[in-house]
C-alpha cells in the first residue's frame, strides 16, 4: 500500500518564488510622516521579506534623509506588509510599495530629497518613483528597484539606497513581469512583500 503524499505548504513557482494569492489591497493614505532623521553616521539596513526571498536595502541617509527616514518608518510601523511590486518590467525595474496595488496609492504624505545631478539608475540602486507631474526627488511610499545594468534615468528620483543582499531575488523577481504588457509591467504572478525589518549598526 502507498504511503500517502503530504502536500507541500507552499507551492514553488518560477525562480524559486513561492506561488502566493493576491493580497486584498490596502487602504489609500493615512500614514503618519515621520518628524525625525536617521543618524547619518549609523548605518541603516531595511530587509523586505518577499514570497520570493529576502532582499536586504542598505539606505542612503546622507544624500536623502527625508527620503530614508519616511521609508524606514513606513517598513518599521508595517506599512508595506502585505503589499505586492506591481510594477515588473523585465530588464528594467521592479516597483512595490504601493498599499493599493494599483500604482497610484501612497502613505497620504510625500516627502523630497532632490538627487544629485550625477546619480546613476544601475542595477540594485533603489529609489522613489513619482508621477511626471510631481517635482525631482518627491516621494511616498513606492520605490523601485532597478534590475537592468543601467535604467537611464535621468536624475529626478529620490534615492533610498542599494541593494546589499538578495540581488538574486531581485533578479528573480524581476523575470516575472508579462513582456506583453512593456513599460506597464503587469506581473505574471504575485509577488508579496511579506513583512519589513531595519537594522541600525
Amino acid at each position: 500500500m502507498e504511503e500517502p503524499q503530504a502536500e507541500e505548504p507552499e507551492q514553488q513557482a518560477q525562480g524559486g518564488c513561492q506561488d502566493v494569492a493576491q493580497p486584498e489591497p490596502g487602504q489609500d493614505g493615512g500614514a503618519k510622516k515621520p518628524t525625525g532623521r536617521l543618524d547619518p553616521g549609523a548605518t541603516y539596513i531595511v530587509t523586505l521579506e518577499t514570497s520570493c526571498g529576502e532582499i536586504a536595502i542598505r539606505l542612503d541617509q546622507k544624500t536623502a534623509p527625508k527620503t530614508t527616514a519616511s521609508f524606514a518608518h513606513l517598513a518599521r510601523t508595517g506599512f508595506y506588509d502585505g503589499t505586492v511590486f506591481h510594477r515588473i518590467v523585465p530588464g528594467f525595474v521592479i516597483q512595490g510599495g504601493d498599499p493599493t496595488g494599483s500604482g497610484t496609492g501612497g502613505p497620504g504624505y510625500t516627502t523630497q530629497d532632490v538627487p544629485p545631478q550625477d546619480a546613476a539608475y544601475v542595477q540594485g540602486t533603489v529609489a522613489m518613483a513619482k508621477s511626471p507631474a510631481e517635482p525631482p526627488g518627491a516621494g511616498g511610499s513606492q520605490f523601485f528597484i532597478v534590475t537592468g545594468p543601467d535604467a537611464g534615468l535621468t536624475p529626478d528620483y529620490a534615492l533610498v539606497g542599494k541593494v546589499v543582499k538578495g540581488q538574486r531575488v531581485v533578479a528573480a523577481i524581476g523575470e516575472l513581469g508579462d513582456p506583453a504588457t512593456g513599460g506597464s509591467g503587469v506581473p505574471l504572478q504575485p509577488v508579496v512583500i511579506e513583512g519589513a525589518k531595519v537594522a541600525e549598526r
